[in-house]
């Protein structure tokens, strides 16, 4: 399979909520869930709610927070393939997430070196 990688750089193939979805599994989605519950101080979180295709594209199901993040809003605005291919490229937006997630800027960096 080839690599999702979101338009913020988390790869979503390689997500726990992209790879039970995409298995049909529901089991593995609650588990996740209650993971991610307890990991982001996030009650609300089902396995409803993390059913997701990925990011990029129209179509596909998304989890809420994806559905919501403005930076998939502002990639998708740009039509980029994502923020790495942005000519604002380490703006506040995808910055601050990089705070939260430090992988994502490496798949991102390595993307942009290569273009």
């Amino acid at each position: 399979m080839d690599k999702i990688i979101a338009y913020c750089g988390l790869v979503c193939t390689d997500c726990p909520a992209y790879i039970a979805t995409q298995a049909d599994d529901r089991a593995a989605l609650e588990q996740v869930a209650a993971q991610w519950r307890e990991a982001f101080n996030a009650p609300d979180i089902t396995a409803d709610s993390i059913i997701c295709d990925g990011c990029l594209g129209d179509g596909g199901r998304k989890c809420s927070h994806c559905a919501d993040c403005e930076i998939r809003a502002c990639g998708v605005e740009r039509g980029v393939v994502n923020c790495a291919h942005c000519s604002d490229y380490i703006c506040e937006k995808i910055e601050g997430f990089f705070g939260f997630a430090p992988d994502a800027r490496l798949v991102l960096d390595e993307i942009r070196r290569g273009l």
